[in-house]
């Protein structure tokens, strides 16, 4: 999502650059609707009536002029009456003309001044009845100034001066190049999508290769996929050559492997193939089968840095050497096939849902690659990056731009908060709970198979009530305060003679029942807390060390101090420099 302008949590912590560069020039293109700009927020009524059935996309893609012609026909079931279609496209893609059910209908019927596009029907639809609209379009698609991190297309060149094309549309959403529902249940049940290029280009995407087919000097790509989100449909254009392979999953289905990366990078492609299956082999373990093996594992190499797209991931990590065995965007924007493709956010405001797990996935990752001390490595850099200004979920709905901004809104603070709590919570609850937890949040059931479940909408409300279920206790307490509070419960620690008393302090006095471990000399004890406090005999001069095996997320004076005299460095680097 993801969804997500995709902030790439780990590479803006660690300063990645983006590998490649945009050729397009910005600076005089159109600006944006704030209706076309915002992805999410309250579904309008309109919408709200449909069922998204189908969606049959063509695209051919004239890279010289950094254009698009377009065709985009949907299908929509009526849920209840209605008398209009209610769609998102960018204005600055100007409509040629628009059919309804195959009949060509009157410029009168249609309008979208500001990115809404309203399509008036001539009848009222009944609940259950089915229309189609076909919407002729083309021109020049928004172009992205620093992808993934705004939204857009991103039109640039291989080293001998080969097209080198990407979409990467997830904070301003599917609008920014097709007529959808943008909002993140606005999902399709099928997608197809035609590429046209030239024969010396290549058009991967999403879901599963139906056929090439050929018109003189281009040829045309169908992709066909199963309930896609609508940001994570993509054009992918380039001379790539590919790396395939099949992978026998543990739950007996045999799932393709497929890797489109530029030619001149052929070294570091084969060893990031070499990853697929071990990354496959840890998530089918750990969480459930691989949701889309019926279609593929796919990955292409991207002028930009990355970028979530179902079956088809955007990579522009630059095959990279990394300290713990394994590259973290590749394993992080894989794991939203679990957490983002097949499990979706209900509303961008649960957002965590997405980047929370996704971000956990790593440090689980590197415990499962080489035990604890990559694990804690991992968490400990993610925990020196907390801001907690804002709460991670806001209670109301919100579009992805408001969950995503960094200073009126959690930021960043979604991927680390949302990871760093989940490691509290499998400390609390134990693994085997924990992870059940997840399947459920994920499938819908505890005993996922290929072929008996299907992508579905989860909210954090969702969530709670399963974790509750499984463990058979009451845990709003715990989310209540992570999830809905800015700031992290603080510990307060006072020694009276040989007694230590403990009491936690949240934000807002809510309830805080958190056991918390406390190590006397080479005994650990659990201080259970349940009214928010307690104490323990801790002889004088004992050692002492409070949650000595770092279970608990809380305040911790030493990394706010850290983040101060960080920020004050780099407010010296940037003085120097003027």
């Amino acid at each position: 999502m993801s969804a997500r302008l995709h902030l790439l949590a780990l590479g803006v912590a660690l300063g990645l650059a983006s590998f490649g560069s945009a050729a397009a020039d910005t600076a005089t293109q159109p600006a944006l609707t704030a209706l076309t700009m915002s992805s999410g927020g309250m579904m309008p009524a309109e919408q709200a009536r449909v069922h998204f059935d189908h969606a049959d996309l063509h695209f051919t893609i004239d890279a010289a002029q950094q254009r698009i012609e377009a065709s985009a026909t949907l299908s929509f079931t009526a849920k209840s009456a209605t008398d209009v279609l209610l769609l998102d496209l960018d204005r600055n893609l100007p409509i040629k003309g628009i059919e309804l059910d195959g009949k060509p209908l009157a410029a009168s019927r249609w309008s979208n001044p500001d990115g809404r596009l309203r399509v008036q029907l001539p009848a009222t639809l009944a609940a259950g009845g089915k229309v189609s609209v076909t919407v002729r379009y083309g021109g020049k698609p928004h172009v992205a100034k620093h992808a993934p991190w705004d939204g857009g297309f991103v039109w640039s060149h291989t080293a001998d001066g080969q097209p080198w094309v990407a979409s990467a549309v997830e904070g301003e959403g599917c609008d920014l190049f097709w007529p959808c529902i943008d909002q993140p249940q606005g999902e399709p049940d099928l997608v197809d999508t035609w590429i046209t290029v030239p024969k010396t280009l290549a058009a991967p995407g999403n879901g599963v290769l139906v056929g090439i087919t050929d018109q003189g000097d281009q040829h045309t790509y169908h992709w066909r996929a199963k309930h896609p989100d609508t940001y994570a449909i993509s054009i992918n254009v380039g001379p790539f050559k590919l790396l395939k392979g099949d992978y026998a999953s543990r739950y007996g289905n045999t799932i393709p492997l497929e890797l489109w990366y530029l030619p001149e990078h052929a070294e570091g492609a084969q060893r990031l193939f070499g990853e697929f299956p071990r990354m496959l082999d840890f998530f089918e373990q750990q969480i459930g089968p691989y949701p889309f093996g019926d279609e593929k594992m796919g990955v292409v190499e991207t002028p930009h840095l990355g970028m979530e797209h179902q079956t088809i991931n955007a990579y522009g990590n630059g095959y990279p050497r990394s300290e713990y065995g394994f590259d973290w965007l590749l394993q992080h924007e894989f794991s939203h096939e679990w957490f983002g493709n097949q499990v979706t956010n209900a509303d961008w405001d649960d957002m965590w849902l997405h980047e929370g797990f996704g971000t956990y996935m790593q440090p689980l990752y590197g415990q499962y690659l080489h035990g604890d001390m990559a694990y804690f490595a991992m968490l400990h850099t993610e925990r020196m990056s907390l801001r907690n200004k804002y709460p991670v979920v806001s209670g109301h709905s919100q579009d992805e731009h408001e969950v995503y901004d960094a200073e009126h809104g959690p930021g960043n603070d979604i991927y680390y908060k949302g990871s760093l709590m989940l490691h509290t919570l499998r400390q609390l609850i134990g693994d085997k709970d924990f992870f059940a937890s997840i399947r459920s949040l994920v499938y819908g059931r505890s005993d996922p198979k290929p072929g008996n479940f299907r992508p579905r909408y989860s909210s954090t409300r969702d969530y709670v009530a399963i974790v509750d279920r499984i463990t058979g206790r009451k845990l709003d307490w715990f989310f209540d305060v992570y999830l809905r509070d800015a700031a992290l419960p603080r510990l307060d620690e006072q020694r009276v003679g040989d007694t230590l008393k403990l009491r936690w302090v949240t934000e807002h006095g809510k309830p805080f029942p958190m056991p918390i471990e406390v190590q006397v000399g080479d005994t650990v004890h659990t201080v259970p807390m349940s009214d928010g406090s307690g104490q323990l005999q801790v002889p004088a001069g004992s050692l002492l060390v409070i949650d000595p095996r770092s279970k608990v997320l809380r305040e911790a004076p030493y990394v706010g101090d850290y983040q101060q005299w960080m920020k004050q460095q780099r407010a010296k680097q940037q003085a120097a420099k003027k």
